[in-house]
C-alpha cells in the first residue's frame, strides 16, 4: 500500500475524464466572465497585457481600458488603450466589466493571489486569471512559455506519473506536484515560494569542486558565469559559455575579455547555440534573456556539446535556453554519459519540460539523482538538478 500523500493526490488528479478536461478549457472563461463577456479591462499592460489585447482584437473583442499600478502609464495609451490607475479603472469598470489579470512575468514580487486581492478590496465584480481566456482561444495564445491547455498533461498521463518516482526527496515531489496542479488546474495557490540558494548553484545538494569545468549553455551578457566565478574563482579550471544573440553576445565578450589575467585565459565565449546537431537555425534575437531559437528575423550557428566538447571532460552544465533545453540534452547525450556532469535544466520553457526533462536525462544513465527547485515565484526559473551520487552533498 502506497501511504506517500503527494503520491496519493497525483494519483487523484488524473481520475478527473479527458471529457471533462476539455470543458474545463472550453467553459471556464465563459463561465467566469459572465454576463460581462465584452466588457473587458486588463490589468497589467506590460508584455502579457499587451499580447492579450492583440489576441482579444483577432475575436473581435477591444478591451475597455488597462488598468496598471505604473503611475508613469495612467493617462496613456499603449497600443490605442488607455491605461487608468487601479483604482480608477475598479471606480469605472468595477461593477459592470469583468477584469482580467494579464499580469505574469519572471521579475514579479507579488503573486497572482495577491493582484486578485487588490481588485477584490476595490468591489471588483468578476475578477478573473490571463490562464482560462488563454484555454478558450489556444490557437492564438499558447504555447506560452510553461503555460499550455491541461488535457496535453492528462494524456502524457503514464510518463508524468512515472517521472514523480524519480524526483530523489521530498521536496521536489512536493514542487513536482505543485507544478502539475498549475499545469493541469491553473492552481497559483499550489506554487511554493522560491529557495534560497543562488540559481545554478544549490550549495545544499552539491559542491563546486577543484577543477570544475563549467558549460555555460544560454550565457545571456555573462551572468552566471559572474556569479560562479565570484563565488568560486579559485575552484574553477574553465568555463565555455555559448550565446548565440549578437547583443547579448556583445555584453558577454565585453565581460570576459575585462576579466584578471589570470582568470581570462580560462574562459571561452562562443556566439553560438546549442542543439540536437550542427546546422543554421531561425533566431529571434530580441537582445534579451528571451532571446530564443525557431522564429526571428536572422540565422545563428547552432552546435550539438558532443560535438564541440568532444575534447573537453565537462563536470557541470547549465542550460537556460528558452525551450531548446531537450534538443541541447540529445546534443550533448555523449558527454553525460561518458563524463555524469552535474546538470542544472531550466525546466519552465514548455509545459511538458517538467516530466520530460528528467525522464531524458534518465535514459542516458541511471547514476543521476533528480531535484526540482523554483528560483522565482510563479512557476518561473524552475530548476531541474541531476547530480550524481559522487557529487552529492546530502545522503540518499
Amino acid at each position: 500500500m502506497n501511504d506517500d500523500p503527494v503520491k496519493k493526490e497525483l494519483e487523484m488528479l488524473f481520475k478527473e475524464p479527458l471529457s471533462s478536461v476539455y470543458l474545463r478549457e472550453n467553459n471556464t472563461f465563459d463561465e467566469q466572465v459572465s454576463p460581462f463577456e465584452g466588457s473587458l479591462v486588463l490589468f497589467g499592460a506590460g508584455g502579457l497585457g499587451k499580447k492579450t489585447l492583440e489576441g482579444l482584437r483577432r475575436v473581435g473583442i477591444e478591451p475597455l481600458a488597462f488598468a496598471d499600478n505604473n503611475p508613469l502609464l495612467w493617462g496613456k495609451e499603449v497600443n490605442g488603450v488607455r491605461v487608468l490607475s487601479v483604482e480608477a479603472a475598479a471606480k469605472k469598470f468595477g461593477k459592470t466589466a469583468a477584469f482580467v489579470i494579464t499580469i505574469w512575468k519572471g521579475e514579479a514580487l507579488d503573486t497572482m493571489a495577491e493582484r486578485k486581492q487588490q481588485l477584490i478590496n476595490l468591489d471588483c465584480r468578476k475578477i478573473i486569471p490571463f490562464g482560462f481566456l488563454f484555454w478558450k482561444y489556444p490557437d492564438i495564445f499558447i504555447p506560452h512559455y510553461a503555460f499550455d491547455l491541461p488535457h496535453k498533461v492528462y494524456e502524457n498521463a503514464d510518463q508524468v506519473q512515472n517521472a514523480f518516482s524519480l524526483w530523489a526527496d521530498e521536496s521536489s515531489r512536493a514542487e513536482y506536484l505543485a507544478q502539475l496542479r498549475w499545469r493541469m488546474l491553473l492552481d497559483f495557490d499550489a506554487l511554493h515560494r522560491p529557495v534560497d540558494h543562488e540559481i545554478y548553484f544549490p550549495d545544499d545538494l552539491v559542491s563546486i569542486m577543484t577543477g570544475e569545468v563549467f558549460i555555460d549553455c544560454g550565457a545571456y551578457d555573462g551572468d552566471t558565469t559572474r556569479k560562479l566565478l565570484g563565488l568560486y574563482a579559485t575552484s574553477v579550471k574553465r568555463v565555455i559559455a555559448f550565446e548565440p544573440d549578437p547583443k547579448n553576445f556583445q555584453k558577454l565578450q565585453q565581460y570576459a575579455t575585462k576579466l584578471p589575467p589570470e582568470i581570462n585565459g580560462n574562459v571561452v565565449v562562443h556566439q553560438l547555440a546549442v542543439g540536437i546537431h550542427n546546422s543554421k537555425v531561425r533566431f529571434n534575437a530580441s537582445g534579451t534573456e528571451a532571446s530564443s531559437v525557431g522564429s526571428g528575423d536572422i540565422e545563428v550557428n547552432c552546435v550539438s556539446l558532443d560535438d564541440i566538447l568532444v575534447n573537453q571532460k565537462p563536470t557541470y552544465i547549465k542550460m537556460d535556453i528558452e525551450g531548446s533545453e531537450m534538443n541541447a540534452l540529445h546534443g550533448a547525450q555523449n558527454i553525460i554519459k561518458n563524463n555524469l556532469p552535474v546538470l542544472a535544466i531550466c525546466s519552465y520553457h514548455r509545459q511538458d519540460d517538467l516530466w520530460q526533462i528528467p525522464t531524458l536525462i534518465r535514459s542516458f544513465s541511471d547514476q543521476y539523482y533528480f531535484f526540482l527547485r523554483p528560483h522565482l515565484l510563479e512557476v518561473w526559473d524552475l530548476v531541474c538538478y541531476a547530480i550524481p551520487a559522487d557529487r552529492l552533498r546530502i545522503k540518499q
